[in-house]
């Protein structure tokens, strides 16, 4: 039998804390909760004498907020740390920056005015707190965050080719990577990163003001745009479809698949049906199999497959599960995704003029042996 995952929650709340902990047990005995207490200052004290797998912490907190607390960990003894947030939207962008401090994922906090939160979050919880325990994490250095920052190759300006990209455990980084390598000139991009309701807006917000793109959640048939970036909004599937010589994003509430909604397998699915070989598909960091099998799909449509490599994942889950099922084509460092994508998309690019010269030859009175007039 496999020692339990030992988890540490940090929480002012004496009933959130009792929520988690229920949330946490289980009968196969898979989670302990071996501390539960209710500040940064007791949880520094109880990590002295024992380290956790994971951290389930709060953010706002008295004596210290949990950022602060998330950075000096970070410094000093990197440890697996979920955020437990609550829905309120003026505080995603405080649950955001704890994502860039080091944090590998959301939960939410629990709504103890319903016992329905067990039923509809505990899965989802103990998905999380179990990618977690298997995340990679680093020490940071103060203000220093990791980015792709080097030269890639340009883009041609085109409509005909979307780049698609699922991530989970550690994505919201994985993307801001990818993204700090792309420019204005580069396909619309469609991204599904598992993230609940409440806080894609914000991370679209973030993107936006950083990078030279156009950067926003997803609106039901929004069309896929050069230079543009759609979200899928949390808890909606985003898929897309082609209208006339566009494509578009249809964004909707259809039953979780792989208990995920959004779902990175019903976006690529719908690119490997409607793009096909026009389309990039990129799967990062995550837990579980989310894309593997829209991956496959789109590599048997024709579209070219990028896939982030072990090293450099939080979480070498849905990259290694698409590789086993054959949906990736090429295997790449998080700091190289951005240059391959353009890569492939400038080959794509240079693939269709050829074939399109070549159909314009064979047309041609000269080339059928006819004359001209």
């Amino acid at each position: 039998m496999t020692s339990p995952i030992r988890v540490m929650l940090v929480d002012d709340s004496a009933l959130v804390r009792q929520a988690l902990r229920d949330v946490l047990s289980d009968d196969a005995g898979e989670f302990k909760v071996i501390a539960a207490v209710g500040d940064p200052f007791q949880a520094a004290a109880r990590l002295r004498a024992e380290l956790p797998d994971v951290i389930v912490l709060d953010i706002e907190m008295p004596k210290m907020d949990g950022v602060t607390f998330l950075r000096k960990l970070m410094r000093q003894q990197p440890i697996p740390t979920v955020i437990c947030s609550s829905l309120a939207h003026e505080g995603a962008g405080v649950t955001l920056a704890a994502l860039e401090a080091g944090a590998v994922d959301i939960i939410l906090k629990p709504d103890l005015s319903t016992r329905a939160f067990f039923l509809e979050a505990r899965a989802r919880i103990q998905d999380v707190v179990r990618a977690a325990a298997s995340a990679r994490v680093q020490r940071r250095k103060p203000g220093v965050r990791k980015s792709a920052e080097r030269v890639v190759p340009h883009l041609t300006k085109t409509t005909d080719r979307v780049v698609v990209v699922g991530a989970s455990t550690g994505g919201t980084e994985a993307i801001a990577t990818l993204l700090s390598g792309l420019d204005a000139h580069c396909p619309g991009v469609a991204v599904v990163q598992h993230m609940p309701a409440g806080f894609t807006a914000s991370f679209a917000k973030r993107l936006n003001e950083r990078y030279p793109l156009e950067v926003r959640e997803a609106r039901d048939g929004d069309p896929m745009l050069p230079g543009q970036v759609l979200l899928a909004p949390g808890d909606h599937h985003m898929e897309l479809y082609r209208d006339g010589a566009r494509y578009h994003v249809r964004v909707h509430q259809a039953a979780a698949v792989n208990r995920h909604r959004p779902s990175v397998d019903v976006l690529f699915h719908s690119a490997a049906q409607h793009v096909g070989a026009n389309a990039v598909g990129v799967i990062l960091t995550g837990m579980g199999a989310d894309g593997a099998r829209g991956m496959k799909a789109m590599r048997d449509a024709g579209a070219a497959t990028v896939g982030q490599d072990e090293a450099s994942s939080i979480v070498y889950g849905m990259p290694y599960e698409a590789f086993k099922q054959g949906g990736v084509q090429h295997v790449c460092s998080l700091d190289d995704v951005a240059a391959k994508v353009i890569e492939l998309a400038n080959a794509r690019a240079a693939a269709r003029d050829h074939d399109h010269a070549l159909e314009q030859r064979q047309a041609s009175p000269k080339a059928t042996g006819g004359r001209g007039h």
